[in-house]
């Protein structure tokens, strides 16, 4: 082997083991409504910077709990901007590191290839038996659901035909083909690689309920981390604004 061939393995080494010694580490507590684009956007990041990635996945409510009662994240990428915001209120996580990620899209969905149109006909022609739709007490979009319905002027005539879901269980029940034909989710919950995977939508224009937001924070117990703000920083980037909306979500 010759000298200058010996130098470049050399150097070569050197920088891998200074990439390494560099690398760190970031815990991210994300929500369980988003965590298959988040998969592939922290795949994306420890490719490319060499920290690595460790989520935790749960709801936002439990996620937010845990960070309540101490459980060390550095950043949390939740499925509301409610809580966030409640943490950056009580000094648990770092003021103004906290923006919109992402924004949920509702949509009118049924199970029937072909039953809803994609001018949303289908929910003012009011032929349908029972609207399935979130409480609208809950988070995330169980009011927007319901401003639809009043902005088109609707509520009387659907009202007898409401049923709601209380939980996320619910939800999935309903996804998997329940009896009720047609309900209000957001389009991530049947959308995926740019396309709806399966039945019929309607995408609502946004006109008709409120932005549905989505926050992340980086946490008190981050606020040291530079993996953490690195892939805060990262998250605003254009690539992960082309996998969020492969998944359902806007930008």
């Amino acid at each position: 082997m010759n000298a200058l061939l010996k130098f470049f393995i050399a150097a070569m080494l050197a920088g891998m083991v200074g990439a390494a010694a560099r690398a760190g580490q970031v815990q991210i507590a994300v929500a369980t409504n988003v965590v298959a684009p988040i998969r592939v956007i922290a795949d994306d990041f420890q490719r490319k910077t060499g920290n690595v990635v460790v989520l935790s996945v749960a709801p936002t409510s439990q996620l937010y709990a845990q960070i309540e009662q101490g459980v060390h994240y550095d950043v949390f990428v939740a499925g509301n901007d409610v809580l966030p915001a409640r943490l950056e209120a009580a000094r648990k996580a770092v003021p103004g590191t906290r923006y919109t990620y992402a924004t949920r899209v509702l949509a009118l969905w049924s199970p029937r290839q072909g039953y809803v149109d994609p001018q949303g006909d289908v929910l003012k022609d009011n032929q349908f038996n029972r609207l399935s739709i979130t409480s609208p007490d809950l988070l995330p979009y169980g009011r927007p659901a319901m401003q639809v319905i009043d902005r088109l002027g609707l509520r009387s005539a659907v009202t007898g035909k409401l049923v709601e879901r209380r939980n996320a269980s619910d939800t999935r029940r309903f996804l998997s083909g329940s009896n009720t034909e047609l309900g209000f989710v957001t389009l991530s919950h049947v959308y995926k690689n740019s396309r709806v995977e399966r039945g019929s939508v309607w995408i609502v224009p946004t006109s008709l309920y409120d932005p549905i937001r989505q926050d992340a924070i980086l946490l008190e117990t981050g606020k040291e981390n530079l993996a953490a703000r690195s892939f805060l920083f990262y998250l605003k980037g254009p690539k992960v604004g082309q996998i969020m909306r492969a998944y359902g979500f806007h930008r």
